[in-house]
C-alpha cells in the first residue's frame, strides 16, 4: 500500500467514525486521557487545516496562530469535512509527496510527513472509536502497511511524548492491535 493509499484509507476510517458521533457525545472520554471526543477531533481538524499550507512551503511562522484553540465552532463535523477535503487536494495535488515540509522539528520530506499524518488519522480513529462506542475502524492493510513503513520509528519516538509507553498484546493480536500497542493503546484483543 503506498502512501496516498494508506492515507486516503486512514482519512475514510476516520471520517466514517467522525460521522457516527452522536449530539450527547462530544464530551465523551477518549483512550487520550486529556481528550474528549471534541478535543480530539478539533485536533485532527486543525491538522488537517495546516496541511494545504505546510505543502504549500509556508512555514510556521507563516501560518501563526490561526488554527489554536477551538477551530470546530458549532458544526464540528460540517468543519472536519471541509478541512479534510482541502487536505485531501492537497495530498493528491501532482509532485505534493516529493516536497519538503516546515515542521516543528525542522525541515522534512513531505512522504515523511503524509506517513505521520496517516498514523495519526488511524489511531486517532480508533481512539475516536473507543470514545463514542463504535467499532475498530483501522483496516488490516493499513494497520500492516503503517507496521512496516513506522514501526521503527514508533520504537524510537518512545519516550519523547508522541505516545504513552507500549502496551503488551497477544502474539496473535490483529495488525490493528499490535499497531495500538506499540502506540500506547490497549486494543483489548
Amino acid at each position: 500500500m503506498n502512501l496516498l493509499d494508506a492515507h486516503g484509507e486512514a482519512l475514510r476510517e476516520f471520517d466514517d467514525t467522525i460521522h457516527q458521533i452522536k449530539d450527547d457525545q462530544w464530551d465523551a472520554a477518549t483512550p487520550c486521557s486529556e481528550w474528549t471526543v471534541r478535543d480530539l477531533v478539533n485536533h485532527l481538524v486543525s491538522e488537517q487545516l495546516w496541511v494545504p499550507h505546510l505543502l504549500a512551503g509556508q512555514t510556521l511562522a507563516e501560518v501563526g496562530d490561526r488554527y489554536d484553540g477551538d477551530v470546530l465552532g458549532s458544526a464540528p463535523v460540517a468543519v472536519w469535512e471541509t478541512a479534510s477535503a482541502a487536505a485531501r487536494r492537497a495530498w493528491t495535488e501532482p509532485g505534493a509527496t516529493d516536497r519538503q515540509v516546515h515542521l516543528s522539528y525542522g525541515d522534512d520530506d513531505a512522504t515523511d510527513y503524509g506517513w505521520q499524518m496517516t498514523l495519526d488519522l488511524a489511531v486517532h480513529a480508533w481512539d475516536l472509536a473507543r470514545g463514542i462506542g463504535a467499532a475498530q475502524p483501522i483496516a488490516p492493510e493499513v494497520a500492516e502497511t503503517l507496521l512496516t513503513v513506522l514501526g521503527p520509528q514508533i520504537e524510537a519516538w518512545q519516550g519523547i511524548g508522541i505516545f504513552a509507553p507500549p502496551v503488551a498484546v497477544p502474539g496473535s493480536a490483529s495488525a490493528a492491535g499490535r499497531l495500538l500497542g506499540l502506540t500506547g493503546r490497549n486494543p483489548g484483543e
